[in-house]
């Protein structure tokens, strides 16, 4: 399987950062390449690895890369929480674009909070050269996202809901018991999979090694949102995108259906799909389904 990394420098203001990147296939080969953004936000690429699944089915290449601040990409020191914000990452996908000469013809797939990235963007920027986009159990505001994130949280059993909502009122969240209650939320809605694949423990021990991206724009958890992130939506401007949208998630998601309808009723041409089978990680528990329904979008006319 052909594979390719490198970094690109990408600079903010007075500063010179760099992102790492990583292809699959040739992006160069005339063959419309998708780009993939991960989630977190703060988790490294790892974990949307088997994207690669396009390229190997399709022969689509697809391009991943950390965002600045995670994995293999440049770690800021020293920034205000204000540096972090939505224009800086939608100013460094605009510049992987650029410096792999794709901006004017690919396809862009966001997971989680990269799915919410990728809404904004195309929902803001309109990038002409956009053709198909994926919104991978992703929401529109970060209001409807913890609203749905609370009703998961409302379903667990009483003390274990209690557990977790004490130690995030009290601050306490390294508690193993704090901890223990989480593992509970997350095998249930965000990966069902055990042992959790290699690709998932992976992204998940790179936030932890360095959580300042986390921690600085969500907060302590899925569902107390405190950080820059708090009042993000782009419900306003969802019904410019006018490109071909696939909205995917799973039955069990966080991204619930009160995340999906808002995208479905106001993008224009716009399919909606639900893996009955899946929770967040939809694409690891129903892969070849998955891959089968994304790949044959991709490459619709």
């Amino acid at each position: 399987m052909s594979e390719t990394t490198g970094k690109i420098d990408f600079r903010v203001g007075s500063g010179l950062f760099q992102t790492w990147y990583k292809i699959f296939g040739d992006h160069k080969s005339g063959v419309r390449p998708l780009v993939v953004l991960h989630g977190g936000p703060g988790l490294s690429h790892h974990y949307v690895l088997p994207f690669k699944d396009i390229y190997t089915r399709f022969n689509i290449p697809v391009i991943f890369y950390d965002q600045i601040g995670i994995g293999e990409s440049s770690h800021p020191k020293d920034v205000p929480k204000e540096f972090w914000t939505l224009d800086l990452f939608m100013d460094e996908l605009d510049n992987v674009l650029e410096h792999l000469g794709i901006k004017g013809n690919f396809d862009l797939a966001g997971h989680s909070w990269g799915g919410m990235l990728a809404a904004h963007y195309v929902s803001h920027r309109h990038p002409p050269g956009l053709q198909h986009l994926v919104l991978a159990s992703a929401a529109p505001s970060m209001a409807l996202w913890v609203e749905s994130t609370r009703q998961l949280l409302q379903q667990l059993p009483a003390d274990l809901r209690e557990t977790i909502e004490k130690h995030e009122k009290e601050g306490t969240t390294e508690d193993p018991e704090y901890k223990a209650g989480m593992n509970v939320f997350y095998a249930k809605h965000v990966c069902k999979l055990n042992p959790w694949p290699e690709e998932v423990l992976t992204s998940f021990a790179s936030m932890e090694a360095d959580p300042t991206v986390y921690s600085t724009m969500l907060g302590p958890s899925e569902f107390t949102i405190i950080g820059t992130l708090k009042d993000w939506s782009c419900l306003d401007q969802i019904h410019t995108i006018n490109c071909p949208t696939l909205l995917a998630h799973g039955e069990d998601d966080e991204a619930q259906d009160i995340c999906q309808a808002p995208f479905f009723a106001k993008i224009q041409k716009v399919r909606w799909v639900t893996f009955a089978k899946a929770s967040h990680l939809t694409y690891f528990e129903e892969r070849g389904r998955y891959f089968e329904i994304v790949g044959k979008f991709l490459t619709e006319a």
